[in-house]
């Protein structure tokens, strides 16, 4: 269940409420395109935004309209006991597993963070994975700190962040977290500019933003690497430099919404405010990227 391709679907907001709507459009896209998992309230999908009920809400539309598709459900806050009520939620509209990222207002400490994740396994029965996303939490995971919570009973998977572009280095970080983790946990790359790189060094799974709003590009992608048609994943990668490049200069979850405004999936200012998204200027160059890749 912890491989392949998971995607990450945004959330999108109308007048500052779900648009469950284009929600539970995204969602039958994305099973429809044959991911393999699918995460509802991930980053891409402004979980940190939105209140308990909201939450619980996109957790039911997700598993409702997923089909055969297992759905994660991302379920970090503030507080412990505010985790293991998502938790709670999470398992009650039926998700297969949980996304756990240590949310915080003042810093927290790997013993923190530690202490969060075995409260967690403790109290749930789900398999839980582990997402390192230090661009939005502020806290980086070291390679001991991932094998002392990949111990815990239920972890199943590492999220980890991007790679360093040479495939040498890669792999060695790579191996290095292999090494420290249980048989059974498997590793997930995001940052989708070195997704190829990533499944290349010996990840097991892509944890996709594009994936939620264009889940047939990152199929694609996906299956290359799954296939050892390790040429053709590069050139592909290749191909998709402009978009790639968007990604870097304003953020991944700027660009996918954009993408799912101009393509139709999403109202228009589909973010979360104070999250502005992208100007008009910026919007036409993510059409133009779009057209020119065929993306649409």
């Amino acid at each position: 269940m912890f491989t392949g391709l998971s995607a990450f679907p945004l959330t999108p907001l109308h007048d500052d409420q779900v648009d469950e709507k284009a929600f539970v459009g995204l969602v039958q896209r994305l099973a429809a395109a044959g991911v393999d998992s699918i995460t509802a309230l991930g980053s891409t999908g402004s979980y940190a935004y939105l209140s308990r009920e909201e939450r619980q809400r996109v957790a039911n539309l997700a598993v409702e309209n997923a089909g055969d598709v297992p759905v994660f459900v991302g379920i970090g806050a503030l507080r412990t006991s505010q985790v293991l009520a998502n938790a709670d939620d999470a398992a009650q509209a039926g998700a297969s597993a949980l996304l756990l990222a240590p949310m915080s207002y003042q810093a927290l400490t790997a013993d923190d963070v530690f202490e969060l994740f075995r409260a967690v396994t403790e109290h749930t029965d789900l398999p839980v994975i582990v997402y390192d996303n230090p661009g939005t939490t502020h806290f980086t995971f070291t390679t001991d700190l991932y094998a002392r919570i990949a111990q815990l009973p239920g972890v199943a998977s590492i999220k980890i962040p991007a790679l360093p572009a040479n495939s040498a280095e890669a792999h060695k970080k790579v191996q290095e977290i292999r090494s420290a983790i249980p048989e059974n946990v498997t590793i997930g790359i995001s940052g989708d500019q070195s997704a190829v790189g990533g499944l290349k060094a010996g990840c097991d799974v892509w944890y996709s933003v594009i994936g939620g709003t264009l889940p047939e590009l990152a199929v694609k992608l996906t299956r290359f690497a799954q296939n050892g048609e390790v040429s053709e994943a590069i050139e592909e990668s290749v191909r998709l430099t402009l978009l790639w490049e968007l990604n870097a200069e304003f953020g991944s979850l700027r660009v996918v919404a954009a993408i799912a405004e101009h393509l139709g999936l999403a109202p228009e200012k589909c973010l979360p405010l104070p999250i502005q998204g992208l100007d008009e200027q910026q919007r036409a160059r993510v059409k133009t990227v779009i057209d020119q890749l065929d993306l649409a």
